[in-house]
């Protein structure tokens, strides 16, 4: 199970591919900021994955009123993620964790997805400015996608 509300937040320091190369992204560099909205998915390149991405994507900029920065991490390579994030337009955030490290520090391993091997769940995290967790969801299955309404809600009262 996720960890829970009220906990501090596992830090990360994971690498994501732009335009520029490999750069550090870190979940501490927003604190004292802003809020962080966490989206852990299973796999680039899936259905689900695509669609729940390329929907933030498209509504990001309430994610910015709300004071929020959204990271999507998956097990995938930076260069995977990259790829994928310019076939679909993808606009937020992505990072790697290959090493699965971050996944398991938060609770949200999934294993053997579809028989492949292990991945991220699909769970989503609200890290309110001071590093602890205000909103935590681990959907029953991958297919499912986290109650965004809700993740919203607790971003409006973080502002």
């Amino acid at each position: 199970m996720a960890i829970s509300i009220g906990s501090k937040a596992p830090e990360f320091t994971l690498k994501s591919k732009n335009d520029t190369g490999l750069v550090d992204v870190s979940l501490s560099a927003n604190f004292g900021k802003k809020n962080t909205l966490i989206l852990f998915f299973p796999l680039a390149f899936t259905g689900v994955c695509t669609e729940e991405l390329c929907d933030i994507t498209q509504g990001l900029s309430a994610y910015a009123d709300l004071n929020a920065e959204v990271i999507g991490i998956s097990v995938d390579s930076p260069f995977t993620q990259e790829a994928w994030a310019k076939k679909e337009n993808i606009g937020i955030t992505l990072v790697s964790d290959l090493n699965k490290e971050t996944t398991k520090a938060y609770d949200v391993l999934f294993p053997m997805l579809a028989g492949v091997g292990d991945s991220s769940a699909r769970a989503a995290f609200v890290v309110d400015k001071a590093g602890v967790i205000q909103y935590a969801e681990q959907t029953p299955t991958p297919k499912e996608l986290p109650d965004f309404d809700a993740i919203k809600a607790t971003l409006a009262k973080l502002v």
